[in-house]
């Protein structure tokens, strides 16, 4: 590929996947019946497009450096280009400090609070609040489990295990890592990419995730029970709760696209994952290195 194309390439790229691609992906609600590999596509959308971004900016400036004699004009360009990068860098890098420190500093309070109203019961903080309610609030060290002592007389054994199986699949995949990073993304482009769509979406694969592990443990009957006890119920700021897309979730639930359909999907979509990270390095930057060497 001729270097100076390379740029228009990527930059292309950049705006098919921060914009149409995710607005799509959020529409094709089956996706969310292979929920880890429809996952893997959606972190491999966001990560490719913030690459092709900053490629773009970077490919430009060589290409406008190493050229023969480049005049002032080319010099000018270069130096605007390089900084639209640096600020789309540090508008990430500024969005991902915020997003972290504000996230952590909420569970950082709320567990306290918790730990100060919340009896501890097998591992779980159970709160005198009548309302049922169930969520986990992440983290490295001194992650929980929160129940209110409405959940707990309200739900059955069954149900309970499916609720507690749930929050704990949260908290052993990470998935509140996840939602920060995309949560990082809108943030730092709220207004300009399908942002808001790819969060919203994600929050909900998640969600579908957990009830995996959750159906996995218990069945269905006693999760589609307990989503409904739980219906309603408001979820903390920066904790992650088992109220939350119940009627999403329990369309997945109730069909969760098992067999060879399934298998067929979810290989497509890992498939897909893989191309739109390794596709734009093998055909548009490979070359390009190759060239400039």
């Amino acid at each position: 590929m001729d270097p100076a194309l390379v740029p228009l390439v990527l930059a292309a790229l950049a705006l098919l996947l921060a914009g149409p691609v995710p607005a799509l992906l959020a529409r094709a609600t089956g996706l969310r019946r292979t929920p880890r590999a429809a996952m893997m596509l959606w972190q491999s959308v966001a990560l490719a497009a913030v690459l092709a971004a900053l490629g773009s900016g970077l490919s430009l400036v060589t290409v406008l450096v190493l050229a023969e004699e480049p005049g002032p004009s080319a010099w000018v360009l270069a130096a605007v280009s390089l900084g639209l990068t640096g600020l789309v860098g540090g508008r990430l890098l500024l969005s991902g400090h915020r997003v972290g420190v504000g996230v952590r500093s909420l569970r950082r309070r709320h567990r306290a609070l918790v730990d100060v109203l919340a009896e501890r019961r097998e591992g779980v903080s159970v709160i005198g609040h009548e309302v049922p309610v169930a969520y986990c609030l992440p983290g490295l060290l001194g992650a929980r489990v929160v129940l209110s002592e409405g959940a707990v007389a309200r739900l059955s054994p069954a149900e309970l295990e499916a609720v507690l199986t749930h929050e704990r699949a949260h908290l052993r995949a990470r998935h509140d890592l996840v939602l920060e990073a995309f949560g990082v993304l809108h943030r730092a482009f709220p207004r300009y990419v399908s942002s808001a769509a790819a969060l919203r979406e994600v929050t909900l694969l998640v969600e579908v995730l957990a009830d995996a592990a959750a159906v996995r443990r218990t069945g269905p009957a006693p999760l589609l029970r307990a989503l409904a006890a739980l219906a309603g119920s408001r979820t903390p700021e920066a904790a992650l709760g088992a109220g939350a897309g119940i009627v999403a979730r329990v369309a997945a639930i109730e069909d969760p696209g098992a067999g060879w359909s399934g298998v067929a999907r979810a290989t497509f979509l890992y498939l897909a994952s893989v191309a739109v990270l390794l596709l734009p390095t093998l055909l548009v930057v490979r070359p390009w290195v190759l060239g400039l060497a």
